[in-house]
């Protein structure tokens, strides 16, 4: 990409006149990344302010610097001062990139729970629909001939806009993308144009970040109340906070629900352990449905790949086919059978409400001579008011419980435990220190007709200690005890 400085600005500052038409050869918002010719975005983060590496960059060849206009004395190389340098990065990044998400149908889901399952829906019915699909979130990129790699759920502003770049030149046509509260407060999606935007579900979660629930609810919110009349808003109205986007909501709305007959509704459905089938009415259409997937909020989740495939203008065919042929969405409420009729259940949950999702799901499907065995931990420096509610919640549910690390992160894990532990009344339950051994006391264990409901960490392999993440996966000792057990 060819561009200057001076054109790289004029859209997000008003004395244009005075920015040189430096040469910018790529965009940087971390120092030690900063080459010969680069422009270097000071941002202020979690835990450290960029302006403070700016002599970093400029030792590295930084070309220009866009700050806050904090004094930070003269400069050999042209500073621009903004309001907001995360916001400018935004900007910077599309018009550097040719405003990419224009060539694109993009289509956006946030959420506390359901973000993944519900892209993962949508993804099947386009591939089913024959459109050239990529899917954005925390499994990575997941797009043809593109390394898939490990994210955050939304990646920065500037990676994203080169991504979308090379989707668009790559002939994809649409994308999928988990929107986290994160990147709508800190200005990642900015300046990515939505054709669509779909709500799953908020509850508490990141509140170490956000401070309360209004604040959380406000930056999910965001992504709905600056849409143009010609998107579509894809709203979950069983949510309270649901309720309220649909009032605020600046784009026409296609509302789903469990319990009301409105826009997108099941009309009939039965769920096993075995998936869910069902009719979906949508309008004056029915779509008949036969999932793998399990669990009251996978129907939520359906509704909602319904709703945004619906407002698109698929065929109601293609709609029912790209669902049944979902498989099973990675690392979430994944199923595994020992050879004497166990079931073992891997999910990422890791907040209240997800645990009450998936446990009250599974609880209502064991079979009535057998017992639902839950392991669990609760992540390091994470907001700690949800680690008793949980404990109360597998302690409210399962026959019997392990408790074991999941990313204590930089927080002594001892801490972490007992944090759960003000939680229980009861003694049915083990703490181990070691994840491994816990798991593969819990699967020696199983009997005929048990459910052993593993929680947490999905399809991750490590465990983050210190800083380090040290090689770890439920799934691979999971899937070595099922294997042995066949044999």
């Amino acid at each position: 990409m060819k561009a200057t400085l001076n054109q790289l600005v004029k859209g997000i500052i008003a004395a244009n006149g005075n920015v040189p038409a430096t040469p910018i050869k790529k965009i940087r918002l971390h120092s030690q990344d900063v080459k010969p010719g680069d422009l270097y975005i000071a941002v202020y983060g979690t835990t450290a302010d960029g302006h403070d590496f700016i002599p970093e960059a400029l030792d590295n060849g930084a070309s220009a610097v866009i700050t806050n206009g904090r004094d930070v004395g003269t400069l050999p190389v042209p500073q621009v001062k903004v309001s907001n340098p995360r916001k400018a990065a935004s900007y910077i990044a599309a018009e550097y990139y040719g405003h990419p998400s224009k060539e694109l149908y993009v289509i956006g889901i946030t959420g506390t729970n359901g973000k993944t399952s519900t892209a993962t829906l949508i993804t099947s019915i386009l591939n089913e629909a024959g459109c050239k699909t990529a899917q954005l979130g925390t499994l990575g990129v997941i797009a043809e001939g593109h390394e898939q790699g490990n994210t955050l759920t939304t990646m920065d502003a500037i990676n994203l806009q080169k991504l979308l770049r090379d989707l668009a030149d790559d002939d994809f046509t649409h994308v999928v993308m988990e929107v986290s509260s994160h990147a709508i407060h800190q200005y990642r999606v900015a300046d990515v144009e939505f054709n669509a935007t779909v709500f799953t579900n908020l509850s508490p979660e990141h509140l170490d970040y956000h401070g309360t629930m209004e604040d959380y609810f406000h930056a999910k919110a965001k992504l709905f109340t600056s849409l143009p009349l010609s998107a579509t808003a894809i709203i979950n109205s069983n949510d309270e906070y649901g309720q309220r986007l649909i009032e605020k909501s600046t784009a026409p709305v296609i509302k789903t629900s469990l319990e009301n007959k409105c826009d997108i509704y099941f009309k009939d459905v039965k769920s096993t352990l075995e998936g869910i089938k069902g009719i979906i009415s949508a309008g004056q259409h029915e779509i008949q449905i036969d999932s793998l997937l399990i669990g009251d909020f996978n129907k939520e989740n359906i509704l909602s790949a319904v709703g945004t495939t619906v407002a698109m203008g698929l065929p109601m065919g293609t709609i029912s086919e790209g669902i049944n042929k979902c498989k099973i969405v990675s690392g979430r409420m994944e199923k595994f059978t020992t050879a004497h009729g166990a079931q073992i259940v891997i999910d990422y949950a890791h907040t209240p409400d997800a645990y009450e999702k998936v446990l009250s799901t599974i609880y209502d499907l064991v079979k009535n001579d057998g017992k639902m065995i839950v392991l669990f931990g609760c992540g390091g420096n994470r907001d700690i008011s949800k680690r008793p509610i949980m404990g109360r919640l597998v302690e409210q549910y399962a026959h019997f419980f392990y408790i074991t690390p999941d990313n204590p992160r930089y927080e002594n894990q001892e801490k972490i435990v007992k944090d759960i532990l003000t939680g229980l009344s009861s003694q049915n339950f083990e703490v181990y220190t070691d994840r491994g051994d816990a798991l593969r006391k819990a699967l020696s264990g199983l009997k005929k007709n048990d459910v052993l409901v593993v929680l947490g960490k999905g399809r991750e392999t490590y465990q983050e200690v210190e800083g380090v993440r040290l090689p770890y996966s439920d799934i691979e000792i999971i899937e070595e005890f099922c294997e042995n057990s066949n044999s």
